[in-house]
């Protein structure tokens, strides 16, 4: 295979080709310069920031026949030998693969030889972090005093994992996530040279994809590469990455705004008809908004939009959306970012993020001077009637003769509201007429993944829930016996998640009725012996002869039935 990817053909081979990391690579080169460099580095950040071609390109320089220089000369033996893996004493080496004490044994063994190609043995650890801790108690001597020919460059994308006694006998470098602005330079020059045609709205589109990464970005551009047919367009790399327009973007924003719901929850559905990705939209949402409140913030802001080009349609939405709405907007999408991830139906939590945008309040109001003039007026006058009765309660204070009997009526209110459920019984009993065992059977099979979803999604709503058990079921509602009264008032308030994951389990939605476990035993004895009464020679005909004599062994107190 003939082809390599871009991000091998155009790793850096020079220190000014690695993007974004000028306080890493000028520190680097000055120590070359001046023959002070360390003899153990650690090289942490993000993945595809330049921690390996850093630490390949130090490898090189130091080890450039021409040294002491900046950049290595790319034409020695020792640059083109290291560039292409021949050369021995360059050692590239994959902790992920390497972790057992075995493993550093041997690098110990061996650093003791002297490098035979070039001046200094290098060794690059990649992903340090997944070496066993007995693994770094063999290298941690090694790494203090190693012999001057020696040198290690560790690089992780975790350094927190890190034993403190390996960080301290290192020099530490922290990679950052690259600027998009970087990337899209960086890329330019790529495709130029290339002679690949690419509109700097696609590589605007695939630079906020790659989320930092420079690796990550030139995969995507790859892809989008070989997607596309003569140039790459912002639709090419909208289909790659499962990204949204911001054309789209534009009309869900404004119908959310207009309250048209309807609207907004059509052209989602259109989305996700399409393949795109729930969680893309959400995140592309989230900047969009965020790109759009800068903008209204500050116009001149301009170059720190991320996801927005400044067009007819952004600017007429800037003006008319207030910075209110759009916080809490964000905000609302934001919940909504982190509840998809617990779930196998993100449709639906950003179904009712929209709704519940759409039917938030436009805060036009607020922005009304002539309005605030008015609210500040009726403020200042109630204020004042205030005032009068302090002055009118300091003249005639008021005397509490009895402090102790008061406290005792606010202990008795407090046990009073924790147990005033009020159960709907006429409800129940609703539920019970149309009761379907299979259907109690089907939420029974299922309960236990529903409490473990309902613990990933909210612990309060499963604190409630936990000590109950489904009681009876129809196709619209379902029972439930808490053990507990209070419990009954506390789900009350957590309803919507509880009903709302209950629904992603069972496929539908269903309304759940709370009843404390003992008034339940004792409307469940009344509806039995109800129907026994209305139907007794359909009982008399229903007896069973064994469970006939198993009465008599047992008594009625003791005995079960089941089906």
């Amino acid at each position: 295979m003939s082809y390599q990817a871009l991000y091998r053909v155009w790793r850096p081979t020079v220190f000014a080709d690695v993007v974004g990391q000028e306080h890493i690579t000028r520190t680097l080169q000055n120590a070359i310069v001046q023959e002070k460099f360390s003899h153990a580095y650690l090289f942490s950040g993000p993945r595809g920031t330049g921690k390996t071609s850093a630490a390949k390109l130090f490898a090189k320089t130091i080890n450039c026949e021409r040294s002491p220089v900046k950049e290595p000369c790319n034409q020695c033996a020792a640059c083109k030998g290291i560039q292409n893996g021949s050369v021995a004493d360059v050692i590239e080496i994959d902790a992920a693969s390497n972790t057992s004490v075995e493993d550093i044994r041997e690098i110990r063994d061996n650093v003791k030889y002297a490098s035979s190609e070039v001046p200094y043995k290098v060794y690059i650890i990649d992903e340090v972090h997944m070496i066993s801790v007995n693994a770094f108690n063999a290298l941690l001597k090694t790494l203090e005093e190693p012999p001057g020919h020696v040198v290690f460059i560790l690089a992780t994308t975790e350094p927190h994992k890190i034993p403190l006694t390996i960080l301290s006998r290192c020099q530490r470098f922290d990679f950052k996530p690259i600027s998009n602005s970087s990337m899209v330079k960086r890329m330019q020059t790529i495709v130029e040279a290339e002679g690949i045609t690419v509109s700097k709205e696609a590589l605007d589109t695939i630079a906020l994809a790659a989320e930092g990464g420079m690796r990550d970005a030139l995969s995507i551009l790859d892809q989008a590469i070989s997607y596309s047919n003569e140039s790459v367009d912002l639709e090419d790399v909208l289909t790659v990455t499962g990204g949204v327009s911001q054309h789209t973007l534009t009309n869900i924003i404004r119908c959310m705004y207009e309250k048209d719901a309807h609207q907004a929850l059509i052209q989602l559905n259109d989305l996700i008809q399409k393949g795109k990705d729930p969680a893309r939209f959400v995140y592309d949402m989230i900047y969009f908004l965020r790109d759009l409140l800068l903008y209204k913030s500050a116009p001149d802001l301009e170059g720190l939009l991320e996801r927005a080009r400044v067009d007819e349609q952004f600017q007429t939405l800037a003006e008319t959306i207030s910075s209110k709405w759009m916080q809490e907007a964000m905000s609302q999408l934001n919940q909504c970012q982190q509840e998809i991830k617990w779930t196998n139906s993100p449709k639906v939590y950003i179904e009712i993020a929209i709704l519940s945008i759409a039917s938030s309040t436009n805060e036009q109001a607020s922005e009304d001077p002539l309005a605030n003039s008015n609210t500040i007026a009726s403020l200042t006058s109630q204020l004042g009637q205030l005032e009068k009765e302090i002055k009118l309660l300091k003249k005639n204070p008021v005397v509490s003769a009895q402090p102790a009997p008061q406290r005792q009526t606010k202990r008795s209110l407090n046990r009073s509201a924790k147990n005033s459920y009020k159960i709907p019984f006429e409800r129940i009993r609703h539920v019970l007429e149309q009761a379907e065992k299979s259907a109690l059977k089907h939420i029974h099979t299922h309960w236990a993944a529903f409490l473990t979803n309902l613990k990933k999604a909210s612990a309060p709503a499963h604190a409630t829930i936990q000590d109950s058990k489904p009681a009876a079921a129809s196709n619209e509602a379902l029972v439930v016996a808490f053990k507990y009264e209070i419990h009954c008032s506390l789900f009350l308030d957590n309803r919507e998640m509880v009903e709302s994951v209950l629904a992603t389990i069972l496929g539908k939605p269903l309304t759940i009725i709370p009843i404390p476990e003992k008034d339940w035993q004792n409307l469940r004895n009344e509806y039995v012996t109800k129907q026994e009464k209305s139907s007794p020679s359909n009982h008399e005909e229903d007896k069973d002869p064994l469970v006939e004599e198993a009465k008599k062994l047992f008594g009625d107190d003791i005995l079960e039935i089941h089906d």
